[in-house]
């Protein structure tokens, strides 16, 4: 289940639309029933269905688009959700306003976070609690399958992992991200990539390279 709402059924546009346009509002629908997608995605998506999926591939692949977790510096802490009960999701933005991500509590109360930008072509990465033991993220666009609790591609095409996202809970229930991964990092490399320079009593209690010799510096 979802905290964010969604838009009342029998909305869509009715029988006497024209059959181009029926199936692009059939796929905006469809797509839009997910709080994650936004008009801008539902824009991307019929650009891409219409004849950009080469291009796309190719600008993906090679690096060209922008992708999740691939700041060096630490992000500022931002408030996800005051609350957050198992089975529930909530979209979010992080680290950037542009940075589409997404939430979960797991059934056994376990925190996970991930970029919703697909990394097969960018599109909207749906949460599905009813898919599974412990759900799935899935993209519509090309049956994209990614494992709730670890991001690693289950089914589809996509080539990487979801770009992780580190959150923390505070004492209140709030939730909290704090930092990100990008698509396989480990959590200790990205964790030090970010908080070393800026936080160095932290990256010292991660045991990251280097950094009891700039604390010490620091120091003298």
């Amino acid at each position: 289940m979802s905290v964010t709402q969604q838009p009342a059924p029998g909305s869509g546009p009715g029988p006497d639309a024209g059959g181009g346009d029926a199936a692009a509002d059939q796929l905006r629908d469809r797509i839009s029933a997910d709080s994650l997608t936004t008009r801008r995605d539902y824009l991307r998506i019929v650009a891409t269905v219409s004849g950009g999926l080469a291009v796309g591939g190719v600008a993906v692949a090679s690096g060209i688009l922008h992708r999740h977790g691939d700041s060096e510096t630490m992000p500022e802490a931002k408030k996800v959700t005051d609350q957050l009960a198992p089975g529930e999701s909530v979209a979010f933005r992080f680290p950037g306003d542009e940075d589409r991500a997404l939430a979960i509590r797991l059934g056994d109360g376990s925190l996970v976070a991930y970029s919703a930008v697909c990394t097969h072509l960018a599109c909207a990465v749906l949460w599905r609690e009813d898919r599974g033991p412990e759900g799935e993220l899935y993209c519509p666009c090309h049956e994209g399958v990614f494992d709730a609790r670890t991001g690693e591609v289950t089914a589809g095409p996509p080539p990487r992992p979801l770009p992780r996202i580190f959150l923390t809970e505070r004492s209140d229930g709030s939730v909290w991200a704090v930092a990100t991964a990008r698509s396989g990092e480990p959590a200790r490399e990205a964790l030090c990539r970010q908080f070393g320079d800026s936080q160095p009593e932290t990256a010292q209690r991660l045991g990251c390279p280097g950094a009891a010799r700039a604390d010490e510096s620091r120091r003298t």
